[in-house]
Order: C-alpha cells, then sequence, then structure tokens
C-alpha cells in the first residue's frame, strides 16, 4: 500500500498530506540554499550539514561531528562548539529525529524506496536490531579516534549527495543507490532505523525533547491502521494508542518517534496532533 490512504473520505488532498508536504518543502529548502552558492553564487548559506556559516555570521556544526573531530585528537574552536552548542539546543527541543524526518536528504530516498515497496507489495519481514545503529555510531567515535580522522564522514550518504550535486556525483549514485535497493529489497526502513548511525545520535537527543506526537483523541480511534502503514517508526504509537496503565498517556515519549506528522496526515477521526511532551 502506498503512503496515500485510502481515497474514500471527506477530507481533502492538502489535509491528508499537509505535513508530508511540508516536510518535503523544508528538506528541499534546505538543500536548495546550500547550492545556491555553488551554482548561482549566492552565498546565504555556506558548507554542508555538517558544518556550514549562515550569511557569513552564523556557524553551526553537527555535534555528531563534533565528537568525532574530538575523539580523532584534533582541537575544536570556539566556534565549532559553539555552533554544536545551537543545533543540540534546537534538537533538545523539537526532537532529536525531527533532523531525519524533516532536514536529512536521504529521507527522501528512503521514503521513496519504502512507496516502491508497497507499490510492488514486496513483503520484507526481516529486521536487523535497532541496536545495531548504536553499534555503528560506537564504531564510527571509535574508529575516528584510531585513524585520527572523522570517520563517518569518508561514507557519510548525506555529505555525499549534497558534494555529488555540486562536483558530480560519481560514487555518490552508488552509495544513494545502495541506500535505496537497501530499504527496497532488503528491510523495511534499514538505512534510517537500523543502521544509520546519525540518527542514532540523534535519537538520544531528543528521548527528552519538548515537542511530541500526541493521540488526544485516541478514544476516536478505529484501529484501522493507516496510522501504522506510514509511520516509519510503527511501534511508537502503539503505548500511546493502547496505553498500559502504569503509563497510561497518549504522548509519544519513544525517542524513535521523528515527529513527522504523517499519522495526523492520513487519520480521518483526527485522533493525532503536535503537543509537548506534557500533553
Amino acid at each position: 500500500m502506498s503512503e496515500t490512504a485510502p481515497a474514500a473520505t471527506e477530507r481533502g488532498l492538502w489535509q491528508r498530506n499537509k505535513w508530508l508536504l511540508l516536510r518535503r518543502t523544508t528538506q528541499f529548502s534546505i538543500l536548495f540554499l546550500f547550492l545556491l552558492g555553488p551554482w548561482f553564487g549566492i552565498w546565504w548559506l555556506k558548507g554542508n550539514l555538517a558544518s556550514s556559516v549562515v550569511l557569513d555570521t552564523i556557524g553551526l556544526t553537527d555535534p555528531f561531528i563534533l565528537l568525532q573531530s574530538l575523539a580523532s585528537g584534533h582541537a575544536a574552536g570556539q566556534a565549532a562548539v559553539f555552533g554544536a552548542v545551537i543545533v543540540l539546543m534546537f534538537y533538545l527541543l523539537v526532537g532529536g529525529r525531527v533532523y531525519c524526518s524533516w532536514v536529512c536528504p536521504i529521507n527522501v530516498v528512503t521514503d521513496a524506496a519504502n512507496w516502491l515497496r508497497n507499490r510492488l507489495k514486496l513483503n520484507l519481514s526481516w529486521q536487523l536490531k535497532k541496536s545495531t545503529r548504536l553499534w555503528i555510531m560506537v564504531m564510527a567515535l571509535a574508529t575516528s579516534a584510531i585513524t585520527g580522522a572523522i570517520a563517518w564522514e569518508a561514507v557519510n550518504p548525506i555529505t555525499m549527495l549534497q558534494r555529488g550535486l555540486v562536483f558530480g556525483m560519481g560514487l555518490a549514485w552508488v552509495i544513494v543507490l545502495a541506500v535505496f535497493l537497501f530499504d527496497l529489497v532488503v528491510t523495511r526502513r534499514g538505512w534510517c532505523s537500523h543502521l544509520c548511525p546519525v540518527g542514532a545520535f540523534y535519537g538520544l537527543v531528543g528521548k527528552r525533547s519538548l515537542v511530541r506526537m500526541n493521540a488526544p483523541e485516541r478514544t476516536a480511534c478505529t484501529d484501522c491502521g493507516d496510522c501504522f502503514r506510514v509511520c516509519p517508526e510503527p511501534h511508537v504509537i502503539i503505548p500511546a494508542l493502547k496505553p498500559e496503565k502504569d503509563t497510561d498517556t497518549s504522548v509519544i515519549l519513544d525517542s524513535d518517534c521523528t515527529n513527522c506528522g504523517r499519522c495526523i496526515d492520513v487519520c480521518d477521526e483526527e485522533v493525532f496532533r503536535f503537543s509537548t511532551r506534557f500533553g
């Protein structure tokens, strides 16, 4: 089944795809801002998602990159630390894995693979353990310490895609295609949910984040399953819709939630909405 919910609904196309369209607009806008300089000489945003400068004034640093840099033995400048703190505070507020669903361009690739797999009705039951991406994150830090280089950047599909759009794709095509095929024919949401160490890091960052998905109208749920079909991390929905007595909350507190908003889009009963972790 595709990510578009059943057609028999009174809600229009915009209502059933609003958050998806807003996410795509955000992702492509951020990528386009990075490309404005190399393509058109308009340098509003320099660098890439690992390290950037906004309007030649505000420096931003990916905290995971900074950790690898420190592990490799490189001294971090004051600007890099300050930039990492800005990014860290932002994701502590809005949710760490918002990076995955609203910023990362590879998310477009994996969503496309998921859409095509559903269209082809490929039933992929094999799944990697969730802890795999945490181990890869630890290995990236350890490899940085051993080699004295920022290890993950050598194979990071996010960075390779952006550089490829500037300098020519080359090997980047191979990496991006491998991610697409892995999600298409090997395991559902395999890259983002089970392998990517960047997603693992931001999942840890967002454990106590303020902005959360909420299911305040869960009593109206008809168990149609639309939210489970479109959610990249469907296991996070169950505790909010069917809470146990000792955790009776409609707020989705699992750090795996990407705050993508697709459950809001597809739910005709309007069970879900954005709120805070305090409901």
